[in-house]
């Protein structure tokens, strides 16, 4: 029965490139990467009623899985390549394969990325995939870098998917703009297209998983640097806007999680350029703030007045 549900997945995620020298189907798979690329390697892992309702649908499970991995090649610069899957299952359901090799595929061919093995096994339903993507040398964005003076901006808007969960949780759904915060959480859009544009530009990158402060405090304790935050300048969706007030919708923005943006630093006289062609690109970029002398990130409301906030974002062993 396993080997016929890998069939089932390679049937469904089948795509042909001419690096992939053997996929899925022996012991190991055999790569060629490309002459005068590095290689770009990330791992998530989501397991159900942690990363997703339990009664999210089997195809944006599989959407959801990928995309949360290609959102840190994204965040790196690096272009899409292969992929591994992990995949445990608490019984051998075809229905949930072929919906959640459904999703996987219909992302995955959006990038021409080739799922080149993986295994199977018995358990509580849990899905980790490991991505590949080649980046040139000396290329690759990183949380390191940021200077004081830089500016700092996001792509698209924040907090959409964090409302999205909280929606799911209150059984909130029907209307439209519920649908949309909905779909932001279980289909996010990797900022592939974004990441390669940064290249050169941007002096540190990061996607935001674990919510704003969070993943901008990374680039700040690795760059040596502090943040400072406009909230008033947060990128916020009509829908978010429309379905809480603002300080229920600047606390998704800040703290939520789950956007899958790419949170930037770039040298002020390249803010401009940069927000022209990320606008070209359909994701557009907000400028929040800036990179400043210190420590940490700190947010200033639209009096000038520091906030005081409690929650930093998602950690998965905070009590």
């Amino acid at each position: 029965m396993e080997f016929s549900l890998i069939d089932r997945i390679r049937q469904r995620t089948a795509q042909s490139r001419d690096d992939v020298r053997l996929g899925i189907g022996d012991d190991a798979a055999l790569l060629a990467v490309p002459s005068g690329q590095e290689l770009a390697v990330a791992i998530d892992t989501m397991v159900e009623g942690v990363h997703f309702p339990r009664d999210t649908p089997a195809a944006d499970i599989g959407w959801k899985a990928l995309a949360v991995n290609l959102s840190d090649l994204a965040a790196m610069g690096a272009t899409p390549a292969w992929a591994l899957l992990a995949l445990t299952l608490p019984r051998a359901d075809e229905a949930l394969i072929d919906g959640f090799a459904d999703g996987f595929a219909q992302l995955a061919q959006t990038y021409r990325l080739a799922l080149v093995g993986g295994d199977t096994t018995r358990g509580a339903l849990t899905i980790s995939v490991a991505v590949h993507g080649f980046v040139p040398p000396g290329k690759a964005l990183t949380r390191a870098g940021a200077q004081v003076g830089d500016a700092v901006l996001v792509t698209g808007t924040l907090g959409d998917a964090a409302s999205g969960l909280q929606l799911l949780q209150q059984r909130r759904r029907g209307d439209a703009q519920s649908n949309y915060l909905i779909e932001r959480l279980n289909r996010p859009t990797p900022r592939v297209a974004a990441g390669l544009a940064l290249r050169e530009r941007a002096s540190a990158c990061i996607d935001v998983s674990d919510g704003l402060l969070a993943d901008l405090g990374h680039i700040c304790a690795t760059s040596g640097v502090g943040a400072e935050i406009e909230a008033a300048l947060l990128p916020r969706s009509s829908a978010l806007l429309d379905l809480f007030d603002d300080v229920s919708s600047r606390g998704f923005a800040l703290s939520g999680g789950d956007d899958y943006e790419l949170c930037f630093t770039v040298p002020p006289q390249r803010v401009a350029s940069v927000q022209a062609d990320l606008a070209r690109l359909g994701c557009g970029a907000t400028r929040i703030g800036r990179i400043v002398e210190g420590e940490g990130v700190k947010v200033r409301d639209a009096n000038g007045q520091w906030l005081e906030s409690a929650h930093q974002g998602w950690d998965h062993f905070r009590a």
